[in-house]
């Protein structure tokens, strides 16, 4: 009997045992199966978590509206907004400190579209593949160009929000129909004479100060003569006659004028103000310009704006490729509620808010046919937007490119105030990018 009883005991322990046993087994593998549960599961919860995003400035008012949608749909996550400069340099380097302090402050952030890889590979963002299959999310609605910009070494780094290529905005009631300029010499003739009609400044608006806009319209203007800085084989070439006469007219357009005395020190922001005032007929602007002109409460030109390609040089009309994407912080203790929120933003309601409210021109082409978003940006179907974009070029593409803009931005810069011509501009750049690429 005492037997029996002492079997049936120690039968009790060795089961007791095994469940311990399956219970610990699997080691970290068995931890991190558990942090994904429970990561998985946090929104089911009543716990509400708080999230930072930040991105550039947002004339628009586009990207509250975003997060009033996404928060309206998770009432049990908090986004937090913090508005960055609308420099992106400055925005490039603030990010950078930040996450080199394995700053945990910032949970989702908006990259340049020439940033992904260059974050990706210092490990500041999180790769977003294992969130992008758990969720099976269809990644053929996005543009195939704008989502490749994020992807580095296989891996999915981010996803695009907008893209954007440079256009030039005139104004409907100075400029008519079938007088717009398709030219660099015919843009400079217009400027001249319109520059003060109709209680206009200026003839011609743009981004001239040394930062990233700067390289924008360099590209688009060395560009539309057939120049280039880096070839499609990574090869230097920017020291040609094609760049230098590209750098040529932009020096002169810089310099005449028609534009503003200060416009070294103009940025979108304070490119756009102007031409909302009614202080020019032209502008180069990104599409969101288009929202802006129409907003009753900040424009004094509301039905007045116009898009076209920009001016065309020897070799045609060039578009700076732009746009950008939204990556999640690597460091971040909430990384399913910024997942949630950046596939929310990235995504086809996020877009079409981002679209009728700012005038961002979406990286998921259906929704070029949704009616709402054609309705709010009418250009969006006219032939000056679609050939805009398809005349876009990139910038150089090159793995340390924040060094290789810094050049490119203090030698036009040091080409438009006359302390070098564009020829020394050119060979400066050559021999100063080689070393930094090779």
């Amino acid at each position: 009997m005492k037997k029996a009883k002492w079997m049936s005991i120690l039968s009790l322990l060795l089961a007791f045992t095994l469940i311990l046993s399956a219970c610990n087994s699997g080691g970290e593998e068995g931890t991190e199966k558990e942090k994904e549960d429970t990561d998985t599961n946090k929104e089911d919860t009543e716990e509400v978590v708080t999230i930072t995003y930040a991105k550039g400035q947002d004339a628009t008012g586009a990207t509250l509206k975003i997060i009033e949608a996404f928060e309206k749909e998770h009432p049990n996550i908090n986004v937090e907004f913090k508005e960055m400069p609308s420099d992106s340099g400055a925005q490039h380097n603030a990010y950078v400190t930040a996450f080199n302090g394995e700053s945990d402050e910032i949970d989702v952030v908006d990259l340049d579209v020439v940033w992904p890889a260059e974050f990706a590979q210092a490990g500041y963002v999180m790769a977003l593949d294992r969130f992008i299959q758990k969720d099976g999310l269809d990644m053929s609605m996005y543009n195939e160009g704008a989502l490749s910009a994020a992807n580095f070494n296989g891996k999915q780094w981010a996803l695009p929000k907008f893209i954007d290529a440079g256009m030039l905005f005139y104004r409907t009631d100075l400029v008519k129909e079938g007088e717009v300029p398709k030219t660099w010499d015919e843009l400079v003739t217009k400027a001249k004479a319109l520059k003060a009609e109709a209680g206009t400044e200026f003839g011609y608006l743009m981004q001239a100060k040394q930062y990233e806009g700067l390289v924008c319209n360099a590209v688009e203007f060395i560009a539309s003569y057939g120049g280039a800085i880096v070839d499609e084989n990574g090869k230097v070439v920017v020291d040609s006659e094609d760049t230098i006469q590209g750098i040529t007219k932009l020096v002169e357009i810089a310099n005449a004028d028609f534009v503003p005395e200060n416009i070294t020190t103009f940025t979108e922001p304070e490119s756009h103000t102007a031409f909302l005032e009614g202080n020019s007929p032209f502008i180069r602007n990104w599409p969101y310009q288009y929202s802006l002109a129409n907003d009753e409460e900040q424009s004094e030109i509301v039905g007045k704006v116009g898009v076209a390609p920009l001016p065309a040089g020897d070799a045609g009309s060039a578009a700076t490729l732009g746009g950008w994407m939204t990556a999640i912080n690597a460091n971040t203790d909430q990384p399913e509620a910024a997942w949630k929120f950046l596939k929310f933003m990235a995504g086809p309601e996020g877009q079409k808010i981002n679209a009728i409210h700012g005038s961002k021109a979406p990286t998921i082409p259906s929704l070029f046919e949704d009616a709402e978003v054609l309705e709010a940006n009418p250009f969006f179907k006219e032939e000056g937007f679609v050939n805009a974009l398809n005349s876009a070029v990139s910038r150089p593409v090159v793995p340390n490119y924040p060094v290789v803009s810094e050049v490119i931005q203090i030698q036009i810069s040091k080409a438009i105030a006359g302390e070098v011509t564009p020829e020394q501009a050119a060979k400066n750049m050559q021999t100063e990018i080689e070393k930094l690429i090779n």
